[in-house]
């Protein structure tokens, strides 16, 4: 699985996706915040601190999580869910890039979809979907495809450390 910046070719698919401007932030701000987690709404043109790929994806440093209005929803889940899974110690450190471990990174493309179901107008198809859309790739084909039938070991990942959502155990 790979997280690449779009390319022209994907444009218009990516002009499709759910941005934080299309949803109540407040409700991303006070599921951030069940997790011990700070939203930075940033202005339009602001640089995003802490952003792997740049502008307009999320990005983190400690226990923020930095985005503007234009930040796919997917994106800002998926720096969030960096966090979440990430012990306190480590949390503090995080600037940017949060993880090299293969098995961290497919539990935080499981766990962003999970998460989707707790923001009202988003849920978990939407966040598979659009992450297909900005470019994600999968060995099966899709992100839901991946999350339906080739992560168990990212939900066991998760479970065995008390991660997963309720909705989802």
């Amino acid at each position: 699985m790979t997280t690449p910046a779009p390319d022209a070719a994907t444009a218009s698919a990516v002009e499709a996706v759910l941005t934080l401007g299309d949803i109540d932030a407040s409700q991303v701000a006070a599921l951030l915040a069940g997790y011990d987690l700070k939203l930075e709404l940033l202005p339009h043109d602001a640089e995003i601190p802490g952003s792997y790929w740049g502008a307009p994806e999320a990005g983190l440093i400690g226990s923020t999580v930095y985005a503007r209005a234009d930040t796919p929803v997917h994106s800002l889940l998926h720096e969030t869910c960096h966090l979440i899974v990430l012990p306190p110690e480590r949390r503090a450190a995080v600037h940017t890039d949060a993880t090299d471990s293969i098995d961290e990174e497919n539990a935080v493309c499981v766990l962003q979809a999970l998460l989707g179901d707790q923001i009202p107008g988003v849920g978990r198809h939407r966040v598979l979907d659009d992450m297909d859309r900005w470019g994600y790739t999968f060995r099966l084909g899709s992100a839901r495809a991946y999350f339906e039938q080739d992560a168990d070991d990212a939900f066991d990942w998760l479970r065995q450390r008390n991660l997963l959502p309720a909705h989802a155990a």
